[in-house]
């Protein structure tokens, strides 16, 4: 096989999306040899969708490459917004820890403006 793969998905920005985009993710990672990272690259990839449903209007934008050394999600949407990790939460709240956890998975993650809105994206390095 021949990589990099990239796969995409449009999704509205609803309840069911991060379920949809975590499947997806899940799948295309096992179906090309780096199921190792699925679990992780689908929880973090549910975090940016979920974030996505709450805060903005419009698709959820998501993008996956799949490399010979690593894996990157990017989920893409229509707000120029930047998301806002909240640091110092209380441990009874029950959200604001999505960013944090994935910065604290990922190999790496960022923030990219488009034309349009931007994009949050994570990278796993594959062993």
């Amino acid at each position: 096989m021949h990589l990099p793969h990239a796969y995409t998905l449009f999704t509205p920005a609803a309840a069911t999306s991060p379920k949809v985009c975590r499947d997806f993710v899940r799948s295309v990672l096992t179906t090309l040899g780096a199921g190792e990272l699925a679990p992780t690259a689908a929880l973090c990839t549910s975090e940016l969708v979920t974030n996505v449903h709450l805060h903005v209007q419009g698709q959820v934008h998501l993008r996956a490459v799949v490399e010979a050394t690593a894996v990157r999600v990017a989920v893409y949407d229509e707000s120029p917004e930047p998301p806002c990790p909240r640091g110092g939460i209380d441990g009874e709240a029950e959200g604001g820890r999505g960013l944090l956890l994935v910065a604290e998975l990922a190999d790496g993650f960022g923030v990219t403006r488009t034309r349009t809105g931007k994009g949050v994206w994570f990278q796993l390095v594959r062993n």
